[in-house]
Order: structure tokens, then C-alpha cells, then sequence
């Protein structure tokens, strides 16, 4: 019995100094290594865990911009820490992020917390490099970018959107956020695989859902958990995805493509398998369920706080309207994007709602930036948020201001909300063209306000609540 007391307590102590001493020996290993080349300032917070706790749970409070401000005025913009298992070079300088998107597989690769990684698999076009990243960003981003993809996605969108608010009801309350996930997830799978809204399409949306459920979970695959549940969403997902690929060769490839799927097919790379194709097919999902959705909510929410910014897209939008309707002509996705003030609007929830916070990216070599070291095998948080708040940047940056828009250039390394450099979003265009679509029918139809307990500062980047708003239909 002794014997078992002692292995029970004693073996847990030993463990815990013998990662102990690893993770000291480690540290006077880099401090050794590095004694010429200094690391930024900062700290690698607690064993094991470093600092991901706080920022995590940061990132989630009411000010999710405290973990980088905290250490921007101890340390500076580029300081180190550690999150997600990795010690990490966070930058919040907008010249050393513009060098890390612009660079190459030599010097920086993607790197993600380990149960993203996981789902994602070694084929995503968000983790691969080289040659094939290039081929299938190149062959995606000129489909996206193609006139006759534009023409489908504003006529899709259209109709997704009239069918959605024509349910809408003026004594209930409407969720922007479930509205806008159901319309832009419908549009999105459609420009990838056509398919059409039905039972299919539900069915692939409730596995997408439990698969995106696991993005951030803990990495551990064990049946039950989190990580478990995503992974076997993701394989129901594929056998969709490759039936669909095997009915598309059995019927024959068309030449001239009519969705993603037949982009890639068409292709003669021996390394577009239909496994690659199929994996690729459902992370190009995600901005229709995640970023494109939470881009129009928060467009509606700023847009409720400025009555202002409203007003003016509101007499823009009807303008228009009568335009076309004297014209006896249908609203064509040029018309949609030469909406000034609309893409001001657009533009200016991209910087204050930061759809997209940042990127990961992990180190090949050595690398210095602006005096910067980053050592070989370090993980790097290229960080936007920060950027886009900054106030040296912006005057009064948490202000929803579209008008700082009209005479300023959005190609600066001060604007990031898509990223950058060889893996820049490919659906940009796309994701202002759906924004745009919604926002006029949404004004020229409705007049609104939003709940009392929806009228507070949303600055997360994942909407806390789905936002209800009430609504009045617009008499013609």
C-alpha cells in the first residue's frame, strides 16, 4: 500500500521537475544561442501554458484589445511571448507584418494552433506551400475575380437575400447574424459545388457547423471531445465532396467551368488529387459561415450606432434604386460596387470590426526586421487589430467614421482586413460584392432599430449575441 501511495504522489512531482528543468534548460539554450541577436522584449509567461490563457480569455471580454496593449506599452509593438504551445514574436508594426505577408516559404510558413491544423489537414491551401499553394491560389483567386462568377454570385445573392427578408416579420425580432450565415453560406457552396438549397444542403451545413465547433478545442482526439466530433463531421463532409467529384468526371468536365470544383478539375496538375479537392472545398467554406456573415452583422450594428452613416447609404442605395427601375434594368454587381459611400461603409467595418484579427506564421531561418530577431523555428502573430485602432494611425480610431474613407487610399500596410502577399484572400471582391448586395436591399426595403440590450460597443470579433433588430417595411 505504501508502494502505491508513493508511485501515486511522487511520480507527478518527478514529472513535474523533469518538464521543469527541460523548459529552464531550453530557455538558457535560446538566451545562449541568441546573446548577439536580441529577442524582442516580453515574456514567455507560465510553463507550458505561457500567456495563452490570457489571451485567450482577452479575446473573448469586452476589451480584447487589453492583452496587446498591456504589452505594446511595456515592451513596444514587436515583443515575445508564448500562446498555443509555441513561443511566439507577436508584431503589431504594420512594416514588420508587411514584410512577413510578402515573404516566402523560405523564410515564413503558415502555423496554426494544433487542433486547427488537425482539421485543416496537411493538403489545405491554408497550411501547404510552394508551387502548389501558388497553382491553386492563382486558379481560385481568377475564377473569384471572373465576370461571369460576379454575374452568378449578385444573381444568387439577390434571390437568397429577397427569400430571407421576405419571411421577416415586423412584430418579431430578426437575427442579422443567423440571416446573413444562412445566405452567405448558401451562395458560397453554390459558386464552389452548385448545389442547390435542399436537404443536401442542410445536411452539409449542420456537419460544416460541428466541424467549424472544433476549430479552436483542445487537440485532443479522443472520442467525445471537441476535436473527435469536428474530424467526423469532416469526414462525412469529403465522402459528400468526393461523390459530387466522381459524378462531375462520370458525366464529363466541363470546359468552360461553372464553380470551383470544375476549376480545379480542369487542371492538369497530377498533384490536384480529388482527395486535395475535396479537403480544399470545405475550408473555402468557412468565410461563408464565419467572415462574410459577421462582416454584414457588424455592418448593421455600426451602422444603428450612426444614424448619420445610415442615412446617407439609405438616399445612395434608393438613388440607385430608382435608377434602375425607371431603366426598366435588374441591378448588376458593377452597379453594386460603384456605391461609394456603400464601400466606405464597407470599408470602414473591416478596420473597426477586424473580421480577420491576424495570421500565424512560423519561421524557417533567422530572421531580422527592423532591428528585430526572430529565431529559426519560432512561431510569429502578424496582428492587424491593433493597426487598424491604433491612433497614431487613425484619428479617433474606435469611431465609425466612413467618411476618413473618401480621400484615403485603402492599398497601404496600414489596412490589412484580408491579409496579404502571395496568400491575400482570393474572395475579397466577393466579400464586398455579397456585403454590398445586402446592405442596399436591407435599406431600400427596411427602416429598423436594434434592441436596447443590442446598443453597446460589440468590440469582439465574434459577435457575443446574434443581434435582433426590428423591423418596418418601406412602402415602394
Amino acid at each position: 500500500m505504501d508502494k502505491v501511495v508513493l508511485i501515486v504522489f511522487v511520480t507527478p512531482l518527478l514529472l513535474f521537475f523533469i518538464l521543469f528543468y527541460r523548459r529552464i534548460t531550453w530557455l538558457r539554450l535560446i538566451k545562449s544561442k541568441h546573446m548577439k541577436n536580441q529577442l524582442p522584449l516580453g515574456t514567455l509567461g507560465w510553463p507550458f501554458v505561457g500567456e495563452t490563457i490570457e489571451f485567450i480569455s482577452c479575446a473573448y471580454s469586452d476589451h480584447p484589445e487589453s492583452f496587446m496593449d498591456k504589452r505594446r506599452s511595456m515592451y513596444g509593438k514587436v515583443f515575445k511571448s508564448h500562446i498555443f504551445g509555441s513561443p511566439t514574436i507577436v508584431s503589431t508594426d504594420a512594416e514588420v507584418n508587411k514584410f512577413i505577408l510578402q515573404s516566402d516559404a523560405k523564410a515564413f510558413v503558415p502555423s496554426y494552433p494544433k487542433s486547427l491544423t488537425e482539421l485543416m489537414g496537411k493538403s489545405s491551401i491554408l497550411l501547404i506551400n510552394g508551387s502548389l499553394q501558388r497553382r491553386i491560389h492563382g486558379l481560385v483567386g481568377a475564377f473569384f475575380k471572373s465576370q461571369q462568377l460576379k454575374v452568378q454570385i449578385t444573381r444568387e445573392m439577390q434571390n437568397y437575400v429577397q427569400q430571407s427578408m421576405t419571411n421577416w416579420k415586423e412584430d418579431q425580432p430578426v437575427y442579422i447574424q443567423d440571416e446573413t450565415k444562412n445566405i452567405a453560406f448558401q451562395v458560397l457552396v453554390k459558386a464552389l459545388i452548385s448545389l442547390d438549397p435542399g436537404e443536401e444542403m442542410e445536411l452539409l451545413k449542420k456537419h460544416f457547423q460541428e466541424f467549424m465547433s472544433g476549430l479552436m478545442s483542445l487537440p485532443i482526439n479522443l472520442p467525445g471531445t471537441k476535436l473527435h466530433q469536428s474530424l467526423q463531421a469532416k469526414k462525412k463532409m469529403v465522402k459528400l465532396m468526393l461523390r459530387t467529384i466522381e459524378s462531375r468526371r462520370e458525366c464529363g468536365i466541363s470546359k468552360v467551368p461553372k464553380d470551383v470544383v470544375d476549376v480545379l478539375l480542369n487542371d492538369e496538375n497530377d498533384r490536384l488529387t480529388d482527395e486535395l479537392i475535396a479537403d480544399n472545398m470545405i475550408d473555402m467554406m468557412i468565410p461563408g459561415e464565419d467572415s462574410v456573415p459577421v462582416l454584414m452583422t457588424l455592418a448593421v450594428k455600426y451602422l444603428s450606432e450612426c444614424p448619420t452613416a445610415l442615412q446617407q447609404l439609405r438616399e445612395e442605395n434608393v438613388k440607385l434604386k430608382k435608377l434602375k427601375d425607371q431603366l426598366g434594368e435588374p441591378l448588376n454587381w458593377s452597379d453594386y460596387l460603384s456605391l461609394p459611400f456603400t464601400q466606405t461603409v464597407i470599408t470602414e467595418t473591416l478596420r473597426i470590426g477586424n473580421v480577420i484579427i491576424g495570421v500565424m506564421r512560423k519561421a524557417m531561418k533567422d530572421v531580422e526586421i527592423k532591428g528585430y530577431f526572430i529565431p529559426k523555428g519560432w512561431c510569429v502573430l502578424a496582428y492587424f487589430r491593433s493597426i487598424h485602432l491604433d491612433d497614431k494611425n487613425y484619428d479617433k480610431p474606435y469611431q465609425f467614421n466612413p467618411w476618413r474613407w473618401q480621400d484615403k487610399d485603402t492599398s497601404t500596410c496600414n489596412f490589412t482586413p484580408f491579409g496579404g502577399g502571395q496568400r491575400l484572400c482570393p474572395g475579397l471582391d466577393l466579400a464586398r460584392l455579397e456585403a454590398s448586395i445586402f446592405l442596399h436591399h436591407l435599406v431600400t426595403q427596411f427602416r429598423w432599430y436594434a434592441e436596447e440590450d443590442t446598443i453597446v460597443n460589440f468590440p469582439t470579433v465574434r459577435m457575443k449575441r446574434r443581434m435582433p433588430i426590428l423591423v418596418r417595411r418601406v412602402k415602394s
